[in-house]
């Protein structure tokens, strides 16, 4: 066998394994944030938004849902990267992987596409949930099938890596909690920033995730606060630079050999 034909079935077999995993167990996995998302839809857009009336030229609850999408995406592709790896790292696993001929870049685009694979459906069931309470018109197909890509794909290897340090499962929940969540919710999920004071304003623009609601709202409504192609542009960038550190602790096996 070829090793372009071994690297492929071992792609094929984590990415398999991945999928059947978060479908497997679909009513923790899945269900969840839809639940959750229509109660946000539910309080945020009828009941809090009937009194906002419009938010940056568009309907209250049009705008906010571009922003929820994005929240699902980005929180289950961080969350089924993190959780999986380190379970597979706790029952040592890995190790098996690390000494087959399967090479890290491999190891790591088949975790990265289980992640993207989830991201992507939870955020499909989170569109889908929306349309009963908004009618969504896409304005921009390109922006919007790249911005969802490249932040599951960003917060996957995000995932990764905080599976790799962690050392029990205690610690995987430690960046969704303290840092993913809030910087959601002051991302422009609920808000455009320009309601924000020029400091706060000056402040949000720090926000990665800022960038990532905002284009995506551009994608499918064309309003945005940011510059639509610099984001995409620093989404690459990111990706770029947080996967070949992923790539370099593989190679070095950091926290997967004991």
């Amino acid at each position: 066998m070829t090793d372009a034909r071994i690297q492929w079935v071992a792609f094929n077999t984590i990415v398999t394994k991945e999928v059947r995993r978060f479908m497997r167990i679909w009513q923790q996995t899945l269900l969840p944030p839809a639940i959750t998302m229509t109660l946000y839809f539910v309080i945020f857009g009828q009941l809090i938004g009937s009194r906002i009336g419009d938010m940056g030229g568009v309907n209250y609850m049009s705008f906010i849902v571009p922003g929820l999408i994005m929240m699902s995406v980005i929180t289950n592709s961080y969350g089924n990267v993190a959780s999986s790896f380190f379970s597979n790292k706790w029952q040592r696993s890995v190790e098996e992987l690390m000494v087959s001929p399967v090479r890290p870049i491999t190891i790591l685009a088949g975790y990265i596409s289980g992640g993207v694979a989830r991201g992507i459906a939870t955020g499909a069931i989170v569109t889908l949930l929306s349309l009963y309470f908004t009618h969504l018109q896409i304005h921009n197909l390109l922006v919007v099938v790249l911005v969802i890509l490249l932040s599951a794909i960003l917060f996957s290897i995000g995932g990764f890596i905080n599976a790799v340090f962690a050392t029990k499962f205690d610690d995987i929940a430690i960046i969704p909690t303290f840092v993913i969540t809030p910087l959601t919710y002051l991302g422009g999920v609920f808000y455009s920033i320009d309601l924000l004071p020029g400091f706060w304003q000056t402040v949000s623009m720090f926000n990665p995730i800022l960038y990532m609601v905002n284009t995506f709202r551009y994608g499918i409504l064309g309003v945005s606060d940011v510059d639509v192609w610099f984001s995409l542009g620093m989404l690459v960038v990111f990706i770029l630079i947080f996967g070949g550190f992923s790539l370099r602790l593989l190679h070095q096996g950091k926290g997967m050999r004991h």
